[in-house]
């Protein structure tokens, strides 16, 4: 998951700047330890750095992204069972709904006393329906398929949907401001709004590519001219310096844990059987690079606390300013994870889901979303009720017609 840039190799051997290496046996050694305990504090008349104030900076980020991540997992835990088979209850419900509502219609296209504008219609009705229900394997409605799909049928829907695209084309070129890709090509509403869509995501990935290379070439730029500098004087830049194996450095802390959780070296059970578990949330955060985990677990087993003097602030700057970097690197890759899981979340429970919205708010959008699903349901209901009357269905047609005009238009 983490992603990682080189640091000083030193800077985690040099931990006992920052945390007091002998055990506290006063506190409880499974005390849960919060990222803010890591932060330098200021002195009583010295304020912080920018190199402590940067550490910190993003110490709080990531404390920040990971309690949005573990809250947004929580919510999802609570609500995701419950909402996924409300919406599948309603679903069914409106499928069972739509399904009667074609089998009457397809009958009363028989046997009522229909224009051939009324006619045309109720097929053109019927189809939408077979579309909404062509998902499902039921005999009664693939049956009725063979009837309403056939080639003059067809062609007829075929007809409307070109219409209908042509309308839409019009109305994205004037949005993209430029005219359509192979609009020929296109034969529906859906096939139009599906190239619009690729057309514009196109437009957007070349702009932002053409930033991202001037962004790219200000800073290569930049750092050419630097580098030029610091050759002029015969100087290292003192990046490079601190830009050295990061494995390294984290396998330092690593063994340092290891040697005080070996279990094997522990004579009592039930002392064991708590660094067998320590040992395992270690080998995890090492096996992912995760410098916070176990810096969090060294404090855990140490219970120490951060020194605040002047003297250890000055001589840590550089040791900060190479954390750092790791850190840094350990808030890109909370934040990609960040935006899987809303994106995720999104599409399983068909609500936009984002981690900075209220807990409540994103409940209640699942409740609308639930809410919306019965009432199409309830509506398929209705409609069959009130067809039922013949003055009614001709009325219905005609106001069914309107709509899908009025939709794709």
């Amino acid at each position: 998951m983490q992603r990682l840039q080189g640091v000083n190799i030193q800077l985690l051997t040099s931990l006992s700047s920052f945390f007091q290496m002998t055990p506290s046996p006063e506190a409880p050694q499974d005390a849960a330890i919060s990222l803010s305990a890591l932060m330098v504090q200021p002195g009583d008349q010295a304020p912080l750095t920018p190199a402590q104030q940067r550490f910190n900076d993003l110490l709080a980020q990531i404390e920040r992204l990971s309690g949005q991540i573990q809250r947004l997992e929580a919510w999802s835990d609570r609500h995701r069972y419950a909402h996924i088979q409300a919406l599948r209850d309603a679903v069914q419900q409106a499928q069972g709904q739509r399904k009667s509502l074609l089998l009457f219609l397809h009958e009363r296209l028989q046997t009522a006393d229909l224009t051939v504008q009324q006619q045309r219609m109720a097929r053109g009705k019927l189809r939408s329906l077979i579309g909404d229900l062509s998902a499902t394997a039921d005999p009664q409605v693939q049956a009725l398929v063979e009837v309403y799909v056939s080639e003059e049928d067809a062609q007829e829907a075929a007809e409307e949907q070109a219409e209908a695209a042509q309308r839409l084309r019009e109305r994205i070129e004037e949005a993209l401001g430029q005219p359509l890709e192979k609009p020929s090509q296109y034969q529906t509403p859906e096939e139009m709004m599906a190239a619009g869509m690729r057309q514009w995501q196109r437009q957007q990935q070349a702009d932002e590519e053409r930033k991202a290379a001037k962004r790219a070439a200000r800073k290569a730029e930049k750092q050419a001219q630097k580098k030029s500098a610091a050759a002029e004087k015969g100087e290292v830049p003192a990046a490079m310096m601190r830009e050295v194996d990061a494995k390294s450095a984290i396998r330092t802390i690593f063994r340092q844990l290891a040697s005080a959780l070996h279990p094997d070296r522990e004579p009592d059970e039930q002392e064991r059987l708590r660094k067998t578990g320590l040992m395992s949330e270690v080998n995890a955060a090492y096996e992912k690079n995760d410098l916070t985990t176990l810096l969090r677990l060294q404090m855990q087993v140490t219970q120490a606390k951060p020194h605040n003097t002047a003297g250890t602030a000055r001589m840590a700057d550089e040791q900060l300013i190479a954390m750092s970097l790791l850190l840094k690197e350990q808030v890109a890759a909370l934040e990609d994870d960040l935006d899987q899981l809303e994106n995720r979340l999104s599409r399983e429970l068909c609500v936009p889901v984002r981690a900075s919205a209220d807990e409540a708010a994103l409940s209640q959008s699942l409740q609308r979303i639930q809410a919306d699903q019965r009432h199409t349901a309830d509506s398929l209901a209705a409609d069959l009720r009130r067809i039922q009357n013949e003055a009614e269905l001709k009325r219905w047609l005609k106001e069914q017609w309107q709509l899908a005009k009025a939709t794709s238009a």
